[in-house]
Order: C-alpha cells, then structure tokens, then sequence
C-alpha cells in the first residue's frame, strides 16, 4: 500500500451504488453537499464530504478504512477538499473535530488548521444519517484553514 498512487475524485452518479456499498456515506443524498472519493487501484477506501451551505464551507465524514489508515489518504482527502473550496473561489474551510480525538486534530493541525477561538460544545442526541440513527454525546471544536 505504501507508495500506492492515491486518486482523490468527486463521486460520479455512475459510481454511486459501488460506493455505497463499500463506504458509510452517511450524508449521500444531503443537499449542497458533495462527496470526494480516495481511490487505490480503482477501490474506494475513503471519502470526504463537503458541506456547501456554511460559510465558510465545512469538511465533514472524513472516513478512511481500516486497513488504509496511517498512510495519508485522509491528508489526500482534506487537500482535495480544500482544492475544490478554491476552484469555487473560498478562501477558508473549517471542520469541526471531537476533543476527544486527539490523532485527527493533530493531523488537521499539520496540515495548517487551527482552533477558530470558539468554544468547544457539547453535543448530545440522536442525529439521523443516511445509514441510520446514530447516538452522539461529544464535544467538539471548530478548526479553519485560510487558503
């Protein structure tokens, strides 16, 4: 897998029953949103998706398999995402991240992001995803990159 030729596109329609199969998007048919997908040898192994209806735009699911992790798909993924903001004309993207993952704000920070100085919050519920229900009880905290 190291040295493998990583291929970040957007899902095409045509792509989008093989996708799903294999990776969790969890918000596939939210409007003004856009899924990117990393390739290895034509298999989907990881996808971003990138909320529109925010200013600035958001970069959200960022999901890699396990097998695949650790070997910078997720940094692939995030770059592309901040390379369609730019193609858009937006000059920031932000995320939001768990406090409790310290391994995915390190990575968002190498990568030039940083906390916005908001406060981080509490999210508790039920969210309703594509997949199914999901319990959530997390705090978390809003990064921004400039681009």
């Amino acid at each position: 897998m190291l040295g493998c030729v990583i291929d970040v596109r957007p899902l095409r329609p045509d792509e989008r029953d093989r996708v799903s199969e294999l990776l969790p998007l969890s918000r596939l048919d939210q409007p003004h949103g856009a899924y990117l997908i990393a390739w290895i040898d034509e298999e989907p192994v990881g996808h971003a998706h990138v909320d529109w209806r925010t200013d600035p735009p958001e970069l959200q699911d960022v999901y890699v398999v396990e097998p695949c992790r650790r070997r910078g798909i997720a940094s692939a993924l995030t770059r592309a995402a901040e390379a369609e903001v730019s193609a858009r004309g937006g000059t920031c993207l932000s995320l939001t991240v768990s406090v409790s993952n310290p391994s995915a704000r390190t990575l968002y920070e190498k990568l030039g992001y940083a906390p916005t100085g908001d406060p981080p919050w509490r999210v508790q519920g039920t969210v309703q995803l594509r997949t199914g229900p999901l319990e959530v009880d997390d705090t978390l905290m809003r990064l921004e990159k400039r681009l």
